[in-house]
């Protein structure tokens, strides 16, 4: 492999799983990924999904760093809309005071649920307008440079928590030119301007303390198995799950009702949405992420396991390390 592999940990709680299995789940895949060189593993802010235990971002980024001794652990991201910037920059300033050298802190603009949810986290509507300045004053509050003044971030203030724009769009990746800033690109789950938005971030590029030049990270999904019959029969039962998630409002459809929604117009709509998945393998896998690499013109790939149920993402995990030749720690 010729770029870093990371993970992204989506912290599924799977069919007939407790919330409790799922954060036991994402400490097995970082001790197994930490082990087996990997370069970091993310976990990102989702609200009122039943499949997902990851809504509380920086305390299972706590617990796993707890259970862990040199991977870097972050958020892939805080949805910092939805937080003020002042409580972010505690929370990882106390993350990063805790486990030095070890946090990241990526962001991003969009709510991570739905409407109803929103209003429940007592979230503006407009709060997404101002998170270029929100950004601009978290990062006051990490580097010790407040752009309020009399406030502080304690702990927080000096720690120099790097920060990552997130993406799915062209304002991302123009944001994180603008800053100086690496560029994540939600591509396994938003895949139509990859590559419209690399070529902005990586042409409007401006220097900066953080970062000299630009820095891309791409995200793809992927099912490693010792047989391609099980990854396709695992991808199968990832989509599914997804049907249920989207459209299921809290029911869980029968394998039969989930095919059958694939098959409609908005199920196509649902797969497309995973158009970026290697699914096979490790060969197989490691052939489609090194195209993937070039097509996203990425400087690091950061990976999505998606079989459901844990001890598959696990062997999924040792799989793509032993065939992309990652350094054992």
């Amino acid at each position: 492999m010729t770029v870093p592999l990371s993970i992204l940990d989506l912290a599924i709680i799977g069919k007939g799983q407790t919330a409790a299995e799922s954060f036991a789940g994402s400490v097995a895949v970082a001790q197994r990924a930490e082990e087996l060189g990997y370069r970091r593993i993310w976990y990102a802010e989702h609200h009122n999904m039943s499949t997902i235990a990851s809504s509380a971002t920086s305390v299972l980024i706590a617990h796993v760093a707890s259970q862990t001794k040199s991977i870097r652990l972050g958020a892939g991201g805080v949805m910092l809309p939805n937080h003020s910037p002042l409580t972010i920059a505690e929370q990882f300033g106390t993350l990063e005071t805790l486990h030095p050298g070890r946090i990241d802190l990526g962001l991003g603009r969009a709510p991570g649920s739905d409407q109803n949810t929103m209003r429940a986290l007592r979230r503006d509507p407009m709060s997404a307008d101002s998170f270029p300045q929100d950004v601009l004053e978290l990062q006051g509050y990490l580097t010790g440079n407040s752009r309020i003044q009399g406030v502080e971030a304690i702990p927080g203030k000096g720690t120099n928590v790097p920060l990552y724009i997130l993406g799915s769009s062209l304002f991302g990746a123009r944001l994180a030119a603008q800053l100086g800033l690496p560029y994540a690109f939600a591509s396994h789950f938003a895949p139509n301007a990859l590559q419209d938005a690399v070529a902005i971030y990586r042409r409007e590029f401006r220097p900066s303390e953080q970062l000299d030049a630009p820095h891309v990270i791409a995200a793809v999904n992927v099912i490693a198995a010792d047989s391609a019959s099980d990854a396709q029969e695992m991808f199968q039962a990832t989509k599914r799950a997804r049907v249920s998630l989207f459209f299921g409002n809290g029911r869980v459809f029968s394998d039969d009702e989930a095919d059958m929604i694939l098959d409609s117009p908005q199920g196509q709509h649902m797969a497309q949405m995973m158009k970026y998945s290697a699914v096979g393998t490790s060969d197989a896998v490691m052939e489609y992420l090194d195209g993937f690499t070039k097509h996203a013109d990425a400087d690091e790939l950061i990976v999505a396991h998606q079989s459901p149920r844990v001890e598959d993402r696990l062997r999924s995990v040792e799989l793509l390390a032993e065939v992309a030749g990652l350094a054992r720690v």
